[in-house]
């Protein structure tokens, strides 16, 4: 679109094959719900994105990580990721362990062994070096305990006033083992959704310290790698027993049931009482007028597996050496009742539609 008066660039994008400007909700400017994993976000990608690049994106997937088939039977996962949170530093983690465990995450849903990552820095004319020095640190320490090599990188300075300190961009390469393909694709009638653990903390820990508010109790984030866990699943379920996996990131549980169902073409429904919320969460969540099932996490998963899996996947999860299954749960089943279509049963024995939230509850979360 150009302005009266205004001359087109010789580089500008051809709108010739952009959808009607109405899926984007009739949006002139970006706004902060387009990166926040809801409906915003999804149009942005299905009818600006995938129409200007073409060709050149004909084989992109909805994931978080492609699949690269390099022959003779090895493939790759690749993903990138960009991390923006505000504070740098929050409870239970901080922006370099988030940078660093979110592209370990990604890699992880589609099975792969995480090898090695790229960092990415854009740094805003001022920050302290001291601060810089600590996400530094934070990011070999979680890139040691992860077991992937930080190979490569690229560091950019803005002027003053035109970044926020620090964000960090990591792109990340792993290994998908012979005989693994997760994917909503797989997914059938009956089989079994599984949570990792208690969800949203994250959200809250983040708006907590941002907002200054205080909620009777310490909460803290859930950041952790997720790649040993899902070893782990993996080595517990029969063949194909796991049929896909999601990190319950932007949008949360909600979003992340909500992506699963569309792709497939299949219902969900699930009981809320059995999704693992914390009571401090739920407080936090009432008191603030948010929906604990669309609040970010940055170490939960959600798995749906065969029926003949789900029990030993569970088990598996919650007994995991490196402790993120604690809490692991079954809370629903997949259907064809209701196809593309999240269904969630309540405390009162109502039934309620689980949607894609707009946009995003709590900015800057990651």
């Amino acid at each position: 679109m150009k302005r009266k008066g205004e001359a087109v660039s010789d580089t500008a994008a051809d709108l010739g094959g952009w959808a009607c400007p109405l899926p984007l909700r009739n949006q002139e400017r970006v706004v902060l719900g387009h990166g926040g994993g809801g409906k915003l976000m999804g149009e942005l990608i299905e009818h600006l994105f995938l129409p200007a690049f073409g060709a050149a994106a004909a084989d992109a997937t909805a994931t978080d990580s492609a699949t690269i088939d390099l022959g003779n039977g090895t493939r790759l996962a690749f993903t990138t990721d960009s991390f923006v949170v505000q504070p740098i530093f929050f409870p239970g983690g901080n922006l370099g362990e988030l940078a660093v465990y979110g592209t370990v995450n990604d890699l992880a849903m589609a099975g792969a062994t995480p090898l090695a990552l790229s960092t990415g820095f854009i740094l805003e004319e001022g920050t302290e070096l001291d601060v810089l020095g600590r996400v530094a640190a934070a990011m070999g320490n979680a890139a040691e305990r992860a077991g992937v090599r930080l190979a490569t990188g690229d560091t950019k300075v803005v002027e003053r006033g035109h970044g926020d300190g620090i964000y960090v961009n990591t792109a990340g390469i792993g290994l998908i083992p012979d005989g693994v393909d997760l994917t909503p694709d797989a997914m059938r009638p009956g089989d079994v959704v599984i949570v990792s653990g208690p969800i949203g903390l994250h959200g809250v820990a983040v708006l907590s310290v941002r907002e200054g508010l205080e909620f009777g109790t310490a909460i803290e984030s859930d950041t952790a790698p997720l790649h040993e866990l899902v070893a782990g699943m993996m080595t517990a379920a029969p063949p194909g027993g796991i049929r896909v996996l999601r990190d319950l990131t932007r949008g949360g549980l909600g979003a992340a049931l909500c992506e699963l169902s569309s792709a497939s073409e299949l219902g969900i429904q699930f009981t809320e009482r059995d999704v693992p919320v914390p009571e401090a969460v739920r407080a936090a969540c009432g008191f603030l007028g948010l929906d604990p099932l669309h609040v970010a996490n940055e170490g939960k998963l959600v798995a749906v597996v065969s029926p003949d899996a789900a029990d030993a996947v569970v088990a598996a999860m919650s007994e995991s050496a490196v402790g993120v299954g604690v809490g692991a749960r079954a809370i629903g089943t997949v259907t064809d009742d209701h196809p593309g279509a999240v269904i969630a049963r309540t405390g009162l024995g109502t039934s309620r539609v689980v949607d894609l939230p707009l946009g995003e509850q709590l900015p800057r979360i990651c």
